[in-house]
């Protein structure tokens, strides 16, 4: 069961991406994990990889393929994965519908957790984390038991410039500009599947679970 998981920035995909991972014990993949494991064991792509972050720029979409293709020729991936933030771009997609082709192998669904933007502002700017030690908490879903302070460690609570509404705003005009188009993309390859991410955590994988079958 190799499936692709779609959705915008906040929309909760990551969340669900492990949970089908437990449920159905095949890795949970990530770009980022990607990279930093091959980068921590000095592989020739994590070198390659290395030179474009270390410059700030963007690992070409080739490489960003290779990498992923690797990591899905490994044996724990003989009963499936779920990608999760790959592929973002239509000539990704395409890249990697061609490397898995030739290794004889497809994409079954691409699932994608869809949320209204003012959800997602909504949502994101909702978040507070702790300036001493990380936990993070939403005001309306799980406030701090003082407002604006860590019931862990008593400091400070603050809104991260990446989950400010402005912020959000712009990343979601970027994902609307460049991800959105692989809905169009993957219903035309027939394995695309839609699940409302404005329900309860619990109800859109329950939904998921009822796509991909027990």
């Amino acid at each position: 069961m190799k499936i692709i998981m779609l959705g915008a920035p906040g929309a909760g995909k990551g969340t669900q991406a492990k949970k089908i991972a437990e449920k159905y014990k095949i890795p949970h993949i990530s770009t980022g994990d990607i990279f930093r494991a091959n980068i921590k064991e000095g592989t020739e792509l994590g070198k390659k990889a290395k030179t474009y972050m270390d410059q700030g720029l963007l690992v070409p979409d080739e490489l960003v393929v290779d990498l992923v293709v690797d990591r899905v020729k490994q044996d724990d991936c003989t009963n499936g994965y779920v990608l999760d933030g790959f592929p973002r771009t239509i000539p990704q997609a395409e890249s990697l519908d061609a490397a898995l082709e030739k290794i004889g192998e497809k994409i079954d669904y691409a699932i994608n957790v869809e949320v209204p933007d003012e959800n997602i502002v909504r949502r994101m700017s909702g978040r507070r984390a702790c300036l001493g030690c990380g936990a993070t908490y939403h005001i309306e879903h799980i406030p701090p038991k003082t407002e604006g302070i860590c019931d862990t460690c008593g400091k400070e609570l603050v809104l991260r410039d990446d989950d400010k509404p402005e912020t959000v705003t712009k990343r979601l005009n970027v994902y609307h500009e460049q991800t959105q188009p692989l809905i169009d993309y993957y219903t035309d390859k027939k394995v695309l599947a839609e699940v409302d991410g404005t329900k309860d955590m619990a109800e859109v994988f329950s939904d998921i679970v009822k796509i991909l079958g027990e």
